[in-house]
């Protein structure tokens, strides 16, 4: 029998004999699918990172819905509801009080307890952009019994609940103490939590395969799922992601049946999985997603802010996202940092990255700044189907402006484990790269982790910026919706100004399944609960 892995590292041959009729699976997958009911997914990027609390990587997170649950979660209304407690709070909202609900247990048997919520969410709350400015005002956090956890501050935060039910980057996902004892600055090397799936590691491989088997012991909540919150009812044996780098084969394996899902669909393709009736082609995530670049603050030459600008000035939004997606259908030219449909967005002083390339502009300013020619390192992550663009159009721009690029290939989990380095490239450091994130999470000051201004402790890039620190204590302290865009709209002045990011636009990616596959959840994050699938 042909062996679809072998056939991955040839998409020629896996073209040929799926045009030829021949029936592969994945292995092992036959004998597994007589038996259980498995959905087989492509997702965004091969998994080889994962701590969810030590990475914002979006591969990684969805690896953290899968295995672990969170204290609170925000419905698709952008609303908190409980998920693992409800909660109280004081007349003078200084304490908060959550309650463990019945039934939650560790994948290993273990009851779970306020002892090993505190410690999750203290190591969450180094990592995290909002949860670092909630521990600020943090006079103490206690698990008075095994559950109930008392949250007392110091002074009011009003957005208390929305950070600590935030979707993404990065949600507060709950260990078992012993593991969240792990420095945040380490990764953890033991994976159990109390989700709706556990982790098989016997059958874990690195950037190729990654399998969940339901959690019998997972009671789900009374509510009907929404987004991360309600109840997560699985309705599979197991969930198995395998890595299929090149569109084309994985395309073809669906088509074929061979996979059930396809996470991210590079356009071009979409016509001939349209043609396919047994595949269905659809945008569920409705936001979509904003596209980035984010510039290296602490190493020359863009620790100098008038560089950062040629670099903004260089970059057009409309070439970027045409690359990327072809059809305008698929994305929007946009120059607000909080994206443009949602409440806080607004396009003040954004001209620059929204009226096209400016060379001369950015000529000017590179000889203002007096740059010398060091070579710019820009991590081009090969793998990712909205990824490859970006680095390649902003190599050109870059050096018609006159930077001198070094493009450096790898793909994604390579990027992902380079880019916690701040040191200097001949130590393995960078300059630049590109990333995505939904809109949901880039879309106000707290949970947007790049507007992040505290040097060491701030997310990759590490921007050093006491006056967004600033703005960002003014959203906290501001006590009407009013009040918060005029500082939202400040931020994004200033962030224009100082370049912490360069925003090139925002888009739409459809994902693929087979009809077999119903009941997907229209989510920003791809989950696997409520999910069903007819075998075929």
């Amino acid at each position: 029998m042909l062996s679809l892995r072998n056939l991955t590292k040839n998409p020629s041959g896996l073209a040929a004999a799926l045009l030829a009729g021949t029936a592969m699976l994945v292995p092992g997958a036959m004998s597994a699918q007589e038996k259980e009911n498995v959905i087989t997914a492509v997702m965004h990027s091969p998994l080889r990172v994962l701590d969810p609390i030590i990475t914002t990587a979006h591969i990684t997170r969805d690896h953290g819905y899968m295995v672990y649950d969170v204290l609170t979660a925000v419905d698709d209304t952008f609303t908190p509801q409980p998920q693992m407690a409800d909660w109280e709070i004081s007349d003078d909202n200084l304490v908060y009080t959550f309650t463990l609900r019945d039934g939650l247990t560790f994948h290993d048997g273990a009851p779970v307890t306020g002892e090993d919520v505190v410690a999750s969410l203290k190591r969450w709350g180094d990592r995290d952009s909002g949860g670092q400015l909630i521990f600020d005002v943090t006079e103490s956090l206690e698990a008075t019994d095994d559950k109930t956890i008392v949250w007392t501050l110091s002074e009011p935060f009003g957005p208390m609940l929305d950070v600590i039910s935030k979707q993404s980057a990065v949600p507060p996902f709950i260990m078992p103490a012993r593991i969240a004892a792990t420095s945040p600055d380490e990764t953890i090397t033991e994976y159990i939590g109390s989700g709706p799936f556990v982790f098989n590691t016997d059958e874990y491989e690195p950037g190729v395969s990654v399998t969940y088997e339901k959690f019998d012991e997972y009671v789900p909540r009374d509510e009907p799922a929404s987004w991360m919150a309600g109840g997560k009812v699985v309705n599979v044996d197991k969930v198995i992601w395998t890595a299929m780098p090149d569109a084309v084969t994985a395309v073809n394996a669906l088509g074929a049946g061979e996979i059930d899902y396809i996470e991210m669909s590079q356009m071009d393709l979409i016509p001939l999985m349209e043609s396919n009736p047994d595949v269905v082609v659809e945008t569920r995530d409705k936001l979509g997603y904003v596209t980035i670049g984010r510039p290296n603050h602490m190493q020359p030459p863009f620790d100098n802010k008038l560089v950062r600008q040629a670099a903004m000035a260089a970059l057009d939004q409309k070439s970027v996202l045409e690359t990327m997606q072809g059809s305008e259908e698929y994305y929007n030219v946009c120059g607000a940092i909080f994206g443009c449909s949602t409440p806080l967005g607004d396009e003040a002083d954004s001209e620059l990255l929204t009226g096209g390339a400016n060379i001369e502009k950015a000529k000017a300013l590179l000889e203002e700044a007096g740059y010398d020619g060091t070579p710019i390192v820009l991590m081009a992550p090969t793998d990712v189907v909205t990824l490859v663009n970006q680095p390649v159009v902003a190599a050109q721009a870059l050096r018609e402006a006159g930077f001198t690029v070094d493009m450096q290939s790898m793909d994604w989990q390579s990027v992902v484990q380079r880019r916690p380095n701040q040191g200097p490239v001949d130590e393995g450091g960078w300059h630049i790269f590109f990333t995505n994130w939904m809109v949901p999470e880039i879309s106000d000051p707290l949970i947007n982790v790049m507007v992040n201004g505290r040097g060491d402790d701030a997310w990759f890039g590490w921007p050093d910026d006491p006056k967004i620190e600033e703005l960002r204590a003014d959203f906290i302290a501001a006590t009407d919706d009013a009040t918060r865009k005029e500082v939202a709209v400040e931020i994004q002045k200033h962030v224009m100004d100082n370049v912490n990011y360069i925003m090139l636009g925002e888009y739409i990616t459809p994902q693929a399944r087979r009809t077999a596959i119903e009941n997907i959840l229209p989510s920003p994050v791809p989950v696997f609960w409520n999910v069903t699938k007819k075998m075929e």
